[in-house]
Order: structure tokens, then C-alpha cells, then sequence
């Protein structure tokens, strides 16, 4: 195959001198690392933020004068060498954190299987923080020299822009990408034609083209069914991500596994570990025992040697984010799989089959939990309910001997921490403090930053989140899109010296987006209070089938809407990773009220804190780890309760901790700086503790040594 370098495109007119910013456009390292976006936002920030964030688009629009103005530049010119010395620097680094560990291991190859990959926001194949948490988990190798290749599907209208109507109804707008504007190009064999493979279902061959995403050091290979040679509706299998229409649905699952495998073949990998990130990929797990059964083992044989060296990720214990299939389905469109195993129809069947109320089904997580020796969920709480949830598949053993552990999620910090708090480490840490990230004695030394430094960064930020709202806004009504009361509820009057409280994921019924609005005339007394105002920021989107999310949508836009809350309670439309930056960068509190235990694990809390917001929180997924009582709020008990009394309960005790301490701890207590004094105190307690303990270097780490390092050593027995 051809290498990456030698295909990116020549088509930009650029001056020699500074000819490589094509070079760094192709490769997702400049997107966290602000010093390299500083090469095309500090020439032109105004056309930066209008192709919202995309160095090729930029490259192609800005014009040759103001390009050859910078190439002259002495100033730019220095940060220009500066930039790419450190690139280079990085790409060819030998003495990585993970070769250092284990030299033995560094020619040892990880897949890694997503069905969503989120990067950036000029990339939308991501619809929430599954998607994220892959992302993150692709830059962190790279920081490591982890040896990991990503496997994806690249969906050729992203995932939906967001509409909200004036009644507060979701509307999904798709649009087709131009992957010409995408830092992505396509797998070349050496005849210079492109790499395809090829997958086959009973009614024909389907063909399958693959496209690279350089993420640093890594490699993502994303695999497109848009193909002329195939009939119409398969070239919409990968049209868009999470297909309602469960004949598609399967059909991209299988290209994703089968297809991610023999592309990963095709590619010349030989990977030594396997990671599935949630079931969607667990067709992989049967094209790895075909290949072995084609030469020559029994399906037993093949399965048994394939699966020690398999690992398994469960994201969640809500039904929706398990796929399951009806059998008719397995009949239609894998029929041609289960002769190429040596099975019959009803052993293929058996491999993942899983009683429910309605009938038997095909289940993607069993399939992936009995054909895995390593599996894990995603937070301490969620292992217990992991284990509870699949003692089924394990009926000899008591629920606490089940074989899932768990690996407790991490962020990737160089993704999400705003430029001036990492300028803040930098000064009081040293230079070098992102790579001692995880190292907890270093993180004693924030007692050494000055309050009103760790404030005045805190309050720059939220100025910068209000301010970007409130022109978000102006822009939405300049063009017409909003109608004015609209206009109010997009936070226009938002205001960046007020308490402000986010709440942004995905609108998910369990999720309880409407419990701070449960009670609304004693939340309007809290948020209206004349010298102690309180701002609520919402954003979220719902899968477009969801009709119960999309009605949750509805009811707290509503909410957002009336004239009582006088602007102080907004809702952000089409949340994405670039409004996600500004809300965990800028917000003061970061809110989540999931009803117990339904949240596996969750991410956005651990970027917040990395910010200096303080997390308020039901003690499910991560946070019930990361509280200790000084550095955040718990909303209810740790205790599961029954659904109406828990709602009750968290609505009650998030009230009451809003009225009696998060509100006076923020407007009380100040010093002469008009710092709250307290309040900052508990800042640093949440940064000193979650930003180490949640970081991906953390996560990784762990999963080498307890998933990828056995499955490695499983892999040379043989």
C-alpha cells in the first residue's frame, strides 16, 4: 500500500516557506495541541471560526497575499519551525511511555473496533460519548506509543445537525460531507487504484473501500460501502451512523466486524490483541474463528484459540445500547456465514442466543461476552451491574465471581483543558507536567497556585463560553432561523458574572433532564434570586427514533421558554464536540442526574473538573468513585432505590443542596479580590483529585496491564 505522506494532496497553493500546513492539516495532532491551531487562527481567526475549525477548508479559502504576508513573518515564522520541530519530534519518537514500559511489546499490534470514533467536530462520524470516549482513546495511544490501529465505519452524512422548532420539537437535518474537506484519504494498493475488500451475504458480494485518519501516531481505518459496485441499498450502509431500520443496522455491524477484520488483513496487520468496543464489532469474533476453521480447525478449536486474545468493552446496562436481533433476521442475512464455520443454523444460533419477553434473539453483547477471555465495564458501580445483568451466561457461578471486571473511564486532558489552565500548570507544575499527567504527587503542588490566578483564569473562560453563545445566537437570528422568543431561550442574555450550571449529553429518558424543572416555581426562586442569580445551560440531542428523548427535548425547552426564568435557563441546539469544549471549559458547576445505576460510567464530568468546574452529581458511574465530599456535590444517597422514590429523593436533596450550599459557597466568603475563597478551595480539591485519577493516561495504562499485556501474552503461547 501506499503511504500516507506520499498521498496527501498538492492541490493547496501554498508558500514554500510554510508549504508543510498540509501536512499538519492530515493529521488530528493539531487538534490538541492549541499551539498548532495557533498557525491558522492567529492568520485568520475570523475565517477559522466560520469553516468551524477545519484546516483544509482554511487552507483552501484564505487568500495567497495573506498567506504570503505570514511567510514572511518573522514572528510566525518562529512558532511556525516551533510547531513542526515538535511534530516531527513526536512522530518519530522512539523512548515512548509504553516502550519504555514494555520493549518487548512495542512490535505487538491492538485493534481497536468502534462503531463511532469522535475527534473533532470536523469529523461528525460521533453521535455522544461512546464516540468521544473512542476518540480520546485513539489520541492517548498516540501520546503513549501504544501500537493500536483504529477500525470504524465512515459515514458519508455524519450524524445529524440538530434543529429545535419554536415548540421545542428535534428536527434531524442531514447532510451529505464532501470527504475532499475531511483529513482523510483513501487506502492506495501500490498500482495506485484504491484498496477495497470484499463481504459476502447470501444475496451477493458486498465491496467495501477503506480510508485512512492519521491521529498523531495513530492510524484510523474507516471502511465506505458507497461504491458503485454495489446495488443502491448497500451503498447506504454507511450513510449514516445508527440506523433505526434494523435490517440496515446488522448489515453494518457485519461489514464493521467482518469487514474491519479482513480490511485489517488486506491492510497487512497481524494484530496480537483484538478490543471491541461495545458489541456492535462482535461479528468479528466469528470471522476470526472462520478464518481458522478454513484452515483446517474445528469450530470449537478455532473459537477457543481466537477468543483468548479477544477483549470486550460493555458501555451500558440500558436495553437500547444493546443491539439485539430477531432470528428471521440471522436467517435472512447470515445464512452464508454458519456453513463457512462448520455449524448448522440452529448451533450458529446458540451462540448468541438470548431469551427476552417478546421472543429469542441474536445478541451482539453475548455474542461478545462468551467468545471474549477479557472483558470489562466501564466504571467500579457498572461492574457489580455488568455482572448481575450476564450471571446468566455464567449460571454456575455466584454474581461476584462473574468474569467482567472493570476499567473506570478517563478523558483525553490535552483534548479538553483550556489553553490558559494548561498555561497555568505550566508555570506552577513545569513544562514537562503533562507527562507526569497521572503522577498524584505532582498534583499536590496546586496548593502553590494563587487563588486569585486559579479565579481569574476560571472567570476568562466563562466569559469566553458567554460570550460565544451570545454570538451563536446573533448569528442564528441574522440569518432567520429563530423566532424571537427562540432567540432569548439560545442564551442571548446570558450573563458571565452569574452562577452558571451545565447540563449537556445525550437526551436520553433515564438520563432525567427534566428533574431540576420537576418542581419549576421553587427552581424559578432559586434561579431569581436578586443578588444570588443562577444560570442553567442545557444541550443534548436524541437519537431521531427516540421518541420518548425527543419529548424530553420538548418538555424542558418548554421550561426554557417561559418569560418567568428571564433568560437564565437556556438550551444549546446540535451539540457537538466544539460547544462541548466551551460548556466543560466554561460552566461553574457541571450537573448530571442519571436515575441509578443506569449510568455506566460518563466522561463530561471529568473534562469539567479538569476545568475548574465542580461536579453535581447522582453517585452512579464514575462519580461515585471520584467523590469524597470536598470536591463536588452528590445529588441523592448511594443507594439504589425504587424509580418513583428516587426521583423524588434526587429531585428533593438537588434542591436543597442548590439552596443551602452551592449557592451561598459560590456568592459568600469573598476576599478583597472578590475571590470566594471557599469556593476556590474546593476547585483545586476537584482538579487535584479527578484530573490525574480520570485521565486516559490513567484508563489506558490500566488496560494494558490487566486486558491487553494477558491477551498479548495468550497470543505468543501460541
Amino acid at each position: 500500500m501506499t503511504a500516507f505522506k506520499s498521498r496527501l494532496p498538492n492541490h493547496f497553493d501554498l508558500p514554500r516557506r510554510i508549504n508543510r500546513l498540509s501536512e499538519l492539516s492530515y493529521n488530528l495532532w493539531w487538534a490538541w495541541n492549541p499551539v498548532a491551531q495557533q498557525l491558522f487562527n492567529r492568520i485568520d481567526n475570523n475565517l477559522w471560526e466560520q469553516v468551524n475549525h477545519n484546516p483544509i477548508i482554511w487552507l483552501r479559502q484564505i487568500p495567497r497575499p495573506v498567506l504570503n504576508a505570514a511567510a514572511q513573518d518573522p514572528i510566525y515564522l518562529e512558532r511556525y519551525d516551533r510547531v513542526f520541530a515538535d511534530f516531527d519530534a513526536y512522530l518519530s519518537r522512539e523512548d515512548t511511555l509504553f516502550g519504555n514500559e514494555h520493549p518487548k511489546e512495542r512490535s505487538k499490534q491492538i485493534a481497536y473496533f468502534s462503531m463511532e470514533f469522535g475527534l473533532h467536530e470536523t469529523l461528525p462520524i460521533y453521535s455522544g460519548g461512546l464516540g468521544v470516549l473512542s476518540g480520546d482513546h485513539l489520541k492517548e495511544t498516540s501520546d503513549m506509543g501504544l501500537p493500536l490501529v483504529g477500525v470504524g465505519l465512515l459515514y458519508t452524512e455524519g450524524y445529524f445537525t440538530q434543529r429545535i422548532t419554536e415548540d421545542g420539537w428535534q428536527e434531524a437535518v442531514n447532510n451529505p460531507l464532501e470527504f475532499a474537506n475531511l483529513p482523510l484519504l483513501p487506502v492506495l494498493k501500490d498500482d495506485g487504484k484504491e484498496l477495497t475488500i470484499q463481504v459476502d451475504f447470501p444475496d451477493g458480494p458486498v465491496f467495501v473501500r477503506i480510508w485512512e485518519v492519521r491521529v498523531g501516531r495513530t492510524p484510523l481505518y474507516l471502511l465506505d460501502t458507497n461504491l458503485d459496485a454495489n446495488n443502491p441499498m448497500v451503498r447506504q450502509l454507511t450513510t449514516r451512523l445508527y440506523w433505526s431500520d434494523i435490517n440496515l443496522r446488522i448489515l453494518q455491524e457485519v461489514v464493521l466486524g467482518v469487514g474491519g477484520v479482513r480490511a485489517l488483513r488486506a491492510l497487512g496487520f497481524n494484530p496480537s490483541v483484538w478490543h471491541m468496543n461495545e458489541g456492535h464489532a462482535a461479528f468479528m469474533t466469528l470471522e476470526r474463528a472462520r478464518e481458522l476453521v478454513q484452515g483446517g480447525m474445528t469450530f470449537d478449536e478455532a473459537i477457543n484459540k481466537s477468543k483468548a486474545n479477544n477483549v470486550f468493552t460493555t458501555h451500558t446496562p440500558v436495553p437500547a445500547g444493546n443491539d439485539e436481533f430477531p432470528l428471521w433476521l440471522i436467517d435472512k442475512h447470515l445464512a452464508s456465514l454458519w456453513p463457512e464455520l462448520g455449524l448448522t443454523r440452529d448451533e450458529f444460533v446458540d451462540l448468541a442466543r438470548h431469551q427476552q419477553n417478546w421472543g429469542e434473539t441474536f445478541s451482539m453483547p453475548v455474542l461478545a461476552l462468551k467468545f471474549s477471555n477479557a472483558r470489562n465495564a466501564v466504571s467500579e458501580l457498572h461492574g457489580a451491574v455488568s455482572r448481575e445483568m450476564w450471571q446468566e451466561l455464567w449460571p454456575e457461578r455466584a454474581v461476584n465471581d462473574v468474569p467482567i471486571t472493570y476499567v473506570t473511564n478517563g478523558v483525553h486532558t490535552s483534548t479538553w483543558m483550556a489553553r490558559r489552565i494548561r498555561v497555568l500548570y505550566e508555570k506552577y507544575f513545569g513544562h514537562d507536567w503533562l507527562e507526569h499527567l497521572d503522577d498524584f504527587e505532582m498534583w499536590e503542588k496546586m496548593e502553590v497556585i494563587p487563588p486569585q490566578e486559579l479565579w481569574a483564569v476560571r472567570n476568562h473562560l466563562k466569559r469566553k463560553l458567554s460570550f460565544y453563545i451570545q454570538e451563536r445566537a446573533r448569528q442564528h437570528w441574522m440569518k432567520g432561523e429563530l423566532h424571537p422568543v427562540q432567540v432569548i431561550a439560545s442564551g442571548v442574555m446570558l450573563d458571565p458574572y452569574v452562577l452558571t450550571i451545565g447540563f449537556a449529553r445525550r437526551f436520553a429518558t433515564y438520563k432525567r433532564a427534566s428533574l431540576v424543572t420537576s418542581e419549576f416555581e421553587r427552581l424559578l426562586e432559586i434561579i431569581n434570586q436578586p443578588n444570588r442569580p443562577v444560570q442553567i445551560l442545557f444541550a443534548g440531542k436524541s437519537h431521531p427514533a427516540d421518541e420518548p428523548g425527543k419529548m424530553l427535548i420538548q418538555e424542558v425547552y418548554r421550561a426554557v421558554k417561559k418569560a418567568e426564568n428571564g433568560g437564565r435557563i437556556v438550551f444549546l441546539e446540535d451539540y457537538d464536540m466544539n460547544l462541548a469544549r466551551y460548556l466543560v471549559q466554561g460552566v461553574d458547576v457541571w450537573m448530571n442526574t442519571p436515575r441509578r445505576p443506569n449510568e455506566a460510567s460518563g466522561t463530561s464530568g471529568m473534562k469539567a473538573a479538569a476545568n475548574g468546574a465542580l461536579n453535581f452529581s447522582v453517585l452512579d458511574g464514575w462519580w461515585r468513585e471520584a467523590f469524597n465530599g470536598d470536591n463536588g456535590w452528590a445529588i441523592g444517597p448511594d443507594a439504589d432505590l425504587k424509580d418513583e422514590v428516587q426521583d423524588a429523593t434526587d429531585a428533593e436533596s438537588l434542591y436543597e443542596t442548590l439552596e443551602k450550599e452551592i449557592i451561598p459557597l459560590y456568592y459568600t466568603g469573598r476576599d478583597a479580590n472578590d475571590v470566594p475563597v471557599k469556593w476556590v478551595r474546593r476547585m483545586k480539591e476537584s482538579m487535584r483529585t479527578i484530573t490525574p485519577q480520570f485521565s486516559m493516561r490513567r484508563m489506558l495504562k490500566e488496560y494494558v496491564e490487566r486486558l491487553y499485556l494477558p491477551a498479548m501474552t495468550e497470543t505468543k503461547k501460541k
